[in-house]
């Protein structure tokens, strides 16, 4: 569970910094459901901020559910996308939850939402005096150093040195420190060693780890799972199925939004993903990838492995590969003169980053394994857009050369619609529990859990997992009296 336990002097300063600071903390219940939920009074503020612009207001942009716009957007309905059989080959429908209309242009800065607001409204964290540090494989950090700012906190962004200039860009704008750690999107344990060295020498700094904090769990299993099933009763399919949702695990916090759909659809199925050059879940294994902001070599603490079917691999040339297909010119024309896809239809490729595309690849080769029919629905989430990596296509281009409409057949051909059911295993129980074994390397022998805990997520669901969806009104009950207490509501 989520330690809710008050610390009445502190939580006393965060209320005093919140009101001076014009800042009121939205509710899980508003970022589910903001058109209902979220007061007449903040939209109309809203209609003049845009969606990326530091001000507190915009944390009531936290929600799937924004329009898409720059500016100005107030909601509707959750923001997805359906890829057409023409680009998939399979006749399952795939639907892709759009992370580019959250502030920072990424989802993340619900997960980062989730873990630093119970802390906020609890007093564990001390606004006025303390450093949110937000270790990360990319797009983490940013939503946390974005919350940070718009709560008037300090932050520390830590990520791996090889990721995209765009990132170090922008988080040199936003975070008071950012910190460069060894190697990519695989080498998580550089992370939490700088982690652990921060947590022994700066006191005034607290770590907000989205692998083990269940606030990424409870955000997602609340605000991606409802607004994924929303999604789907959307297109109103008769007799329609939900299949499943297949999703990159990173800090396998968006692998939650599974445990509320099969809540929801009782015969639904969570696939896991993972580069094939780093295999941990799939055989142990470990390497480098391409595939920016999903760490590996380790199992997150937040993931709940006993619930989850599947494990597929995906070969990073293959995201690599699309990412230029789906952004050059050359590839855009072979997909509306050879593929016959709608200038519309390509468009829309641009909400996905490598992650998304990986994410991707993941629903179909799921949906061909299931031999899924036209009735079936599979669900993805694109965690940001082609904007995060306009800079990795700069260099493709500059190893590779131009690309040509010959590339881009070849790379249709092979990386798309030759996905194969390879390098994927369904989930038996001894393999679940081996995978979940593999949290032990990291979390108890290195990060000071106990076996105790490691044995509770595997045999008491109800305390490691149910327990937390379970607070969340709790913690709403917690931010309306924050929100109370700073009277800033009533002041609108």
């Amino acid at each position: 569970m989520i330690d809710l336990s008050i610390n009445k002097e502190t939580l006393k300063r965060n209320i005093a910094k919140a009101k001076e600071n014009g800042v009121i903390v939205p509710t899980f219940k508003q970022m589910r459901d903001p058109d209902k939920h979220v007061p007449e009074k903040i939209k109309a503020k809203l209609k003049s901020v845009g969606l990326w612009d530091l001000s507190p207001l915009n944390l009531f942009r936290i929600t799937w559910k924004n329009e898409k716009t720059m500016s100005g957007g107030l909601y509707g309905g959750p923001n997805f996308i359906e890829l057409p059989s023409k680009l998939t080959g399979v006749d399952a429908r795939i639907i892709c939850m759009v992370g580019k209309y959250f502030p920072t242009g990424c989802h993340k800065v619900g997960a980062s939402f989730g873990c630093l607001a119970p802390r906020l409204i609890t007093g564990q964290f001390d606004a006025s005096t303390q450093k949110a540090v937000w270790p990360s494989t990319g797009n983490y950090c940013r939503g946390g150093a974005f919350n940070s700012k718009l709560l008037a906190c300090e932050s520390v962004a830590i990520l791996p040195e090889g990721m995209s200039k765009e990132r170090f860009e922008w988080l040199s704008t936003i975070a008071g420190e950012v910190i460069a750690t060894p190697g990519t999107e695989s080498n998580v344990k550089e992370i939490f060693d700088k982690t652990n060295e921060i947590r022994a020498t700066r006191p005034d700094c607290l770590i907000f780890n989205q692998f083990e904090e269940m606030g990424n769990y409870m955000w997602h299993w609340n605000v991606t799972g409802n607004a994924i099933a929303e999604a789907f009763e959307s297109l109103k399919i008769e007799g329609g199925n939900f299949a499943g949702v297949c999703l990159t695990s990173g800090s396998a916090g968006t692998m939650a939004s599974g445990d509320r759909l099969k809540q929801l659809y009782p015969y639904s199925k969570i696939a896991v993903g993972e580069a094939l050059q780093c295999p941990t879940i799939l055989n142990n294994g470990f390497g480098d990838h391409r595939v920016e902001g999903i760490g590996d070599k380790h199992i997150p603490w937040v993931h709940n492995v006993k619930n989850t079917d599947m494990a597929i691999a995906i070969d990073d040339n293959d995201s690599m590969a699309l990412l230029r297909l789906f952004n050059e010119p050359a590839g855009k024309a072979y997909l509306k003169g050879e593929v016959g896809m709608s200038d519309a239809e390509i468009d829309a490729l641009a909400y996905m980053g490598i992650s998304g595309i990986t994410n991707m690849l993941c629903a179909i080769k799921f949906a061909k394994y299931y031999e899924l029919t036209s009735k079936d629905v599979v669900a993805t989430v694109l965690t940001d857009s082609v904007e995060m990596y306009g800079s990795r296509v700069e260099e493709m281009r500059a190893e590779e050369g131009e690309y040509s409409s010959v590339k881009a057949a070849v790379d249709y051909a092979a990386s798309l619609r030759g996905a194969r059911t390879d390098n994927l295993i369904e989930l038996t129980y001894p393999e679940r529990k081996r995978v979940h074994n593999l949290k032990y390397y990291t979390w108890v022998e290195q990060q000071g859990r106990t076996a105790s805990d490691l044995n509770d997520q595997w045999y008491d669901q109800e305390k490691a997992f149910v327990s937390v969806q379970k607070q969340t009104q709790q913690v709403d009950d917690l931010i309306n009296e924050f929100n109370e207490e700073t009277g800033l509501l009533k002041s609108l």
